[in-house]
């Protein structure tokens, strides 16, 4: 099957960043919000940046929202973009997509592990699933947020920053990488290539 990739025009985000990433993996992605076009895509992705309740926003002016969690190809979701997968999230009390249950909340700010959480961290594999194939624990990826999704039955890595919570997501046919796998270096190509082989 040749694969067509679409990545959702939500604004705000790091498309361009994410375009390179794919287009060294020999990949050509459109970006996009019509309707038909991500129907028709054989992978999906929902990055994001920003605050959840302006980004639910435009997706609900688009119709979005009512779109993506009736999607049945892989989706994966970026940063932003994984946590509205979720039903909710804290900041704004914002009501997300609703794909995967649950809700992201607040990371509390310790001595040491200041929020916004920014930098690189180690990832902790815990379920062997095709999206992580050659990820070993210990390998690092690079984190921007503020917001986080506590460790549940969809979590398939983790991470620590003050307390442990999801760094990757596997639900049905959705996916989620709380990190930005397009600046991740090797670790992050590597699972944007994972995510392009699942069917």
């Amino acid at each position: 099957m040749k694969r067509r990739v679409v990545i959702i025009e939500n604004g705000g985000a790091n498309t361009a960043s994410l375009r390179h990433a794919l287009e060294r993996l020999e990949v050509e992605p459109e970006v996009t919000r019509n309707e038909a076009t991500i129907l028709a895509a054989s992978h999906v992705i929902l990055p994001g940046v920003g605050a959840a309740r302006d980004a639910m926003s435009r997706l609900h002016s688009h119709g979005l929202d009512e779109l993506i969690p009736r999607l049945t190809q892989p989706l994966l979701g970026i940063c932003l973009g994984m946590q509205l997968l979720y039903e909710a999230s804290e900041e704004g009390c914002a009501h997300c997509l609703g794909a995967i249950p649950g809700a992201a909340r607040r990371l509390a700010a310790l001595p040491g592990r200041p929020v916004p959480h920014m930098g690189w961290n180690r990832l902790a594999p815990m379920v062997a699933t095709p999206l992580l194939d050659g990820i070993e624990a210990g390998e690092r990826a690079y984190f921007v947020h503020s917001y986080a999704l506590p460790i549940g039955p969809e979590t398939i890595a983790a991470t620590d920053h003050g307390e442990l919570f999801s760094a990757v997501v596997a639900h049905r046919n959705f996916f989620g990488t709380q990190f930005h796998p397009e600046r991740s270096a090797h670790t992050g190509a590597r699972i944007l290539g994972n995510f392009l082989a699942l069917t």
